[in-house]
């Protein structure tokens, strides 16, 4: 009896979709990558070479690819702009959809994401919060879900991407959100998933600079910034996030416990290799990954695979769908407070109130 495979398709073919795409194509073995999907010509002229040959049907129109016969889900690694308009017509043609994140850069936005997959229970809907899929992180939960660190107070992470000299993360700012909703968002989700889906937010504040690329500004975004948000029930969780680090990739999550406190990345670290040098390097050090994706290819790897097999064999999700809106609606508050100089408060029901009033 031959084996079910997962028949999926990739919308958009851009640093993030390329690699869904290849994900699916060679490392998900219970899935076939049958179509993709961009409306962009040098995208199209990638995929001719590293998908069409092995049998992956190409379109322009996403509207196309979605009504492919035999199509089961597809991945949503298009730009920002459109993964929800582009995951609700998925889930509307009966597609299970894992979606790039966030879902939007609009909480109201996001939320119609979450309407339309509660309307098909049958399907399954997921944004891809790669973290949750990182062994590290995952023995890190663990331990902490133990008792072996207490009760959970205080969570602190950053995301620190190496600096680009390109301009893109200038270019990218108009419509990305921010840093917060587009840099912390996963620092932001972490601290979802280890204070609990249920945590309550009681507080925003956040101050950022624009230490080497002042144009970020026109966008209302900056190049480093920090947010701290105090939830009801005593925990706080600190954010930094960068886009200027010198060296590489630097992602770290620190989370303190009534009883210990536990460390994912602390000092990173490309492999095991240690570099041990006289001269003008006279020292010891390590390398680190130069990127997001030198970081966390494997969990990428590990979410593709789940996701097929959360389908094929019906299992539940990993995770929430609403987390996802959870998630941008902080990262948007800490945003606003980032523009406005304002700290920001909720009462216990999420529902925005002046401080006094508390």
């Amino acid at each position: 009896m031959p084996v079910q495979k997962l028949q999926i398709a990739c919308a958009g073919l851009g640093r993030m979709g390329k690699r869904h795409a290849l994900h699916f194509l060679n490392r998900t073995p219970r899935a076939d990558l049958v179509a993709a999907s961009s409306p962009d010509d040098s995208e199209i002229a990638w995929a001719k070479v590293h998908l069409e040959p092995f049998g992956v049907r190409l379109y322009k129109d996403f509207d196309e690819m979605i009504i492919q016969e035999g199509l089961q889900a597809v991945v949503i690694a298009s730009v920002t702009t459109v993964h929800a308009e582009q995951a609700i017509k998925g889930i509307e043609a009966g597609l299970h959809v894992l979606c790039e994140k966030p879902l939007s850069t609009s909480v109201e936005i996001s939320q119609t994401v979450v309407d339309a997959a509660n309307k098909n229970p049958h399907l399954k809907v997921m944004c891809g919060f790669s973290r949750r899929f990182d062994p590290s992180y995952r023995d890190a939960y663990s331990k902490m879900d133990s008792g072996m660190i207490g009760r959970p107070s205080i969570f602190r992470s950053q995301t620190c991407d190496k600096l680009d000299p390109s301009g893109f993360f200038v270019a990218y700012a108009e419509f990305s959100g921010g840093i917060f909703v587009d840099c912390s968002i996963h620092d932001i989700d972490l601290a979802l998933w280890f204070f609990g889906q249920d945590s309550q937010v009681k507080s925003v504040v956040a101050s950022g600079i624009t230490a080497v690329q002042p144009e970020l500004r026109k966008h209302k975004d900056r190049d480093n910034a920090v947010g701290i948000v105090e939830f009801y029930g005593g925990k706080i969780a600190h954010f930094y996030c960068s886009r200027m680090m010198a060296a590489g990739q630097d992602d770290a999550t620190e989370i303190i416990g009534t009883e210990g406190k536990l460390t994912v990345n602390a000092n990173p670290s490309l492999n095991l290799v240690g570099i041990y040098q006289g001269g003008h390097n006279a020292g010891i050090r390590r390398e680190i990954p130069g990127d997001y994706y030198g970081r966390f290819e494997q969990a990428f790897v590990v979410e593709a695979n789940e996701f097929t097999e959360a389908v094929l064999d019906n299992k539940k999700l990993p995770m929430k769908l609403s987390g996802a809106v959870q998630a941008v609606s902080i990262g948007c508050a800490l945003q606003e407070s980032l523009n406005t100089g304002e700290k920001i408060w909720f009462d216990e029901t999420g529902r925005r109130v002046e401080r006094a009033a508390l």
